[in-house]
């Protein structure tokens, strides 16, 4: 399914303006942990089954996902450290008032924060505008009032969305969003004012979709680094953009934590790479790319029209 023709121009990318990240990187690598909080009694959503999937409480499911916040992500903290990778934490900001020590870690690393709205268990779909207009405010208060920096980019709550998404988030004054993972390098979303990006996230280096559909760590290790060595290869030509989207409550399994640590030590083994946060992409794209993309984008739909009027 395409994206709708009125937020993003179609763009091939073997036919772009070039981007040259810098210090001459051929990948921006942003890793995006998801530290998340699961309400154990979520209120009900009318067009969306309730979080638990089975009658509440369900306290497998809840447990299952508290294990990241007790002790996964503490352990993968040690591994970010150890490689030295600034994160970009996707957040339900509600875990800096129920996880205090969380957040003080991540504020102590300098870790970037985008939202992952307040809650993973409360979406957008039914929200009136009022409603979606007022949970930006809310997220961009609680990030200001916790770190006391602006919010920069969201990955939606469950990755849920309303038509208005978009133009909400820009007049919120957001510069990215990370659902729509339709491409390898940042592209323009239009919005009714302002401007507003799309920074790749990913869905199939994502340690959820992946291990739902039954691969072992070993197979999601081949599958970074195979990713990896092919988006550095190709940005040679122009730069790529990577992101890694892990989980707590899985990657920061003990059985786990060595792979994840193997996918670090596979990165850092390559000079050419930009290791960034989500805002720190978002921001070089609209200073050096974004004026360029639209231009591009301007050219391209105005073509069919000249090489029709040739033929004639």
């Amino acid at each position: 399914m395409s994206l709708p023709p009125h937020r993003v121009d179609y763009l091939p990318i073997v036919d772009r303006p070039r981007i040259e990240w810098p210090g001459g990187a051929r990948v921006a690598l942003w890793v995006a942990p998801n530290v998340e909080h699961y309400e154990y009694l979520p209120p009900r959503d009318p067009q969306r089954n309730p979080w638990p999937r089975t009658p509440w409480p369900e306290v497998q499911g809840y447990g299952y996902r508290d294990y990241g916040n007790r002790a996964g992500f503490w352990r993968m903290v040690e591994a970010f450290d150890r490689f030295e990778i600034r994160s970009t934490v996707s957040l339900n900001l509600a875990v800096f008032e129920h996880y205090p020590e969380i957040g003080a870690a991540m504020l102590e690393r300098d870790w970037e924060v985008m939202s992952h709205g307040i809650y993973n268990t409360r979406y957008l779909h039914a929200l009136s505008e009022e409603e979606e207009r007022e949970f930006y405010r809310d997220c961009v208060d609680t990030m200001r009032r916790h770190t006391g920096k602006a919010l920069l980019g969201m990955l939606g709550p469950a990755v849920s969305n309303s038509s208005r998404t978009p133009d909400l988030m820009a007049e919120a004054g957001l510069l990215y969003h990370a659902d729509w993972m339709h491409d390898d390098q940042p592209v323009p979303i239009r919005v009714e004012a302002g401007r507003l990006v799309s920074v790749p996230y990913s869905t199939e280096l994502n340690d959820v979709p992946v291990f739902l559909q039954h691969y072992d760590s070993d197979e999601f290790v081949a599958m970074a680094k195979a990713q990896f060595d092919r988006l550095y290869r190709e940005g040679e030509q122009s730069g790529r953009v990577m992101c890694l989207a892990i989980h707590p409550y899985l990657m920061g399994m003990p059985h786990r934590i060595r792979h994840l640590e193997e996918i670090f030590a596979h990165v850092r083994a390559h000079d050419a790479v930009w290791h960034t946060t989500g805002g720190e992409i978002a921001r070089f794209f609209l200073d050096h790319c974004y004026d360029d993309f639209v231009a591009h984008a301007a050219r391209l739909q105005a073509e069919p029209e000249g090489k029709a009027q040739d033929a004639r």
